[in-house]
């Protein structure tokens, strides 16, 4: 992509980790594009720079051209997936593992005992019982009939306790501004909108069951379906906040400028959250 997607998480993981005390990281990580012994090592540096306030979500990916870009088959993916998931535990956890002959242990160990936090992203009953057979915790792009009960499913026929799991309904919006004027965001952002609404749509075509997706070709289309990518007023921010719903910000959408996207990001710290929050 041409977008500017972050392609080193752990590089600006570490920067903002140093930077701050409180604020909690999320690395959203395609995990067949990983080695596994140095995502092991990784994390567990970032673990320990962190104070354990980094936490993955890991996926399985489904762009072709990335998996041709990293000589990975994507047909291979899930088995790849399992053969991953299966070592990074365990290294994680401290064991020291035989590998092809290899006798393989990670140092230091991370902060967090058995490892930093993680879970399982996708959005198919399949993608749930690979976080419960692991031990993650599930982060739904959906919420297909079933992923709940086969989550917990598969924890349970695996010996582990059932994590946080997040299984969103079709019309929860991936992406969310808080302005002062909406009419007047909408003619200063919607464009940018619009192209990583239609950006992901043609990465997904005929997808309709995930959360966050809209299929439409103008920004009043957008705007008026009110669903994928919204824009809403500070008043309604603090209603939803103090509500427990969640905001899904996504500051730099669509490629937007960084000096306009600190002026949406800054109006929810220091309004919408000390009013929502007291």
């Amino acid at each position: 992509s041409e977008d500017g997607y972050l392609p080193a998480p752990f590089l600006l993981g570490s920067a903002v980790a140093a930077r701050t005390q409180r604020l909690a990281l999320s690395l959203i990580l395609i995990l067949p594009f990983y080695e596994t012994v140095r995502l092991a090592e990784d994390m567990a540096v970032l673990d320990i720079l962190s104070a354990g306030r980094a936490s993955y979500i890991l996926a399985l990916g489904y762009r072709p051209e990335e998996f041709e870009h990293f000589g990975v088959p994507i047909k291979k993916r899930g088995r790849v997936c399992d053969e991953k998931l299966a070592l990074l535990r365990r290294l994680l956890a401290g064991e020291t593992v035989v590998e092809d002959g290899r006798r393989i242990t990670v140092t230091p160990r991370p902060l967090t005992p058995g490892g930093p936090a993680m879970m399982w992203g996708g959005g198919t009953v399949a993608a749930a019982k690979r976080a419960g057979r692991y031990g993650l915790g599930m982060l739904g792009n959906a919420n297909a009939p079933g992923m709940q009960e086969a989550y917990e499913e598969a924890c349970r026929e695996h010996g582990h306790t059932p994590g946080p799991t997040m299984f969103p309904d079709r019309n929860t919006p991936s992406v969310v501004f808080v302005a002062d004027d909406v009419d007047q965001a909408w003619k200063e952002i919607g464009d940018h909108l619009l192209h990583d609404v239609r950006t992901y749509a043609a990465w997904n075509p005929g997808d309709e069951t995930t959360a966050g997706f809209s299929h439409v070709n103008t920004v009043d289309e957008l705007r008026e379906t009110g669903t994928s990518h919204v824009i809403i007023s500070v008043p309604e921010a603090i209603s939803r906040v103090k509500a427990g719903q969640v905001l899904n910000l996504s500051p730099l959408c669509g490629g937007l400028p960084p000096e306009i996207a600190w002026t949406y990001l800054k109006r929810v710290g220091e309004v919408v959250l000390p009013q929502a929050l007291g």
